[in-house]
């Protein structure tokens, strides 16, 4: 009886021990996951941002250079692609990632081409509203970056998180997959070759 009762209760530690392993593994990988999703909502928060500040970029453009209408009209078509391309925050594979971000590249290189017109209109580049919302575009572009890097560093901890042993056991068993990153968009290791 005294035997039975020792088996008994060491089954029930071993169980427990069991059962408190699985636990703080699974719930260290939500707050993982959570942590990446937050991240993802932060980087589209800025984007946002900026789409929010071309409609206004684009208005002010077109009252100084009226005959730039492919132009404003590809930024206008960027953008629009750029805020239907959307990537669901449970789904952030390499692949949504990477049509995401080049649904934004394009409008980054539209709204390129839309301020290299300022060069032809002095006024334009004189005007206080064009000045001010060119600044904001720049600060928002420097936010993009710092997010997505704050992105890709969180999807990393928990991609780390999910492969290592054991926690990949309970990984997989609780269907936790791998994260996608932002990387370079093609062609940005080669430097722009600039001739004067």
């Amino acid at each position: 009886m005294k035997k039975g009762l020792t088996v008994l209760l060491i089954v029930a530690a071993v169980v427990l021990g069991i059962f408190l392993w699985v636990k703080g593994a699974y719930n260290k990988m939500v707050t993982a996951d959570e942590g990446v999703q937050a991240a993802w909502a932060q980087v589209e928060n800025v984007y946002q941002r900026r789409a929010d500040l071309i409609p206004n970029l684009v208005a002010t453009v077109k009252g100084y250079a009226q005959h730039e209408s492919e132009t404003l009209e590809n930024v206008v078509a960027a953008r629009a692609k750029a805020t239907q391309t959307l990537v669901d925050p449970s789904d952030l594979s390499e692949e949504a990632i990477a049509r995401f971000n080049e649904a934004q590249g394009e409008l980054s290189s539209a709204l390129g081409r839309l301020l290299m017109i300022q060069e032809n209109y002095p006024d334009l580049k004189a005007n206080q509203n064009f000045s001010e919302l060119q600044a904001q575009l720049e600060g928002t572009e420097n936010r993009i970056a710092t997010e997505r890097m704050k992105f890709n560093e969180t999807a990393r901890a928990y991609n780390t998180l999910i492969r290592k042993f054991p926690d990949n056991i309970i990984a997989s068993m609780f269907g936790f997959e791998k994260k996608g990153y932002f990387e370079a968009q093609a062609g940005a290791e080669t430097a722009p070759k600039v001739e004067f």
